[in-house]
């Protein structure tokens, strides 16, 4: 994870798939990079390695990628 705070990301309901979150949140550009970023192992979900791309992620959970840590909010 970063040494920045975390930026807290609403969603309007629970849960909301990795690849989305990531698209949705302005990490990556489209949901095809996201898919990829996720299968190469460079995205953590609550601080260890997430592989699946479509994996179940709720409020309370944190989401890093490319420097940035995002909070899911609901």
């Amino acid at each position: 994870m970063s040494d920045l705070p975390a930026r807290v990301i609403t969603i309007k309901a629970e849960p909301i798939e990795l690849c989305q979150l990531i698209k949705f949140a302005g990490l990556i550009d489209s949901g095809g990079a996201a898919k990829y970023v996720i299968s190469e192992g460079l995205v953590l979900l609550n601080g260890e390695v997430e592989t699946q791309k479509r994996k179940k992620v709720c409020a309370g959970d944190l989401v890093a990628f490319n420097g940035e840590t995002i909070e899911v909010s609901l």
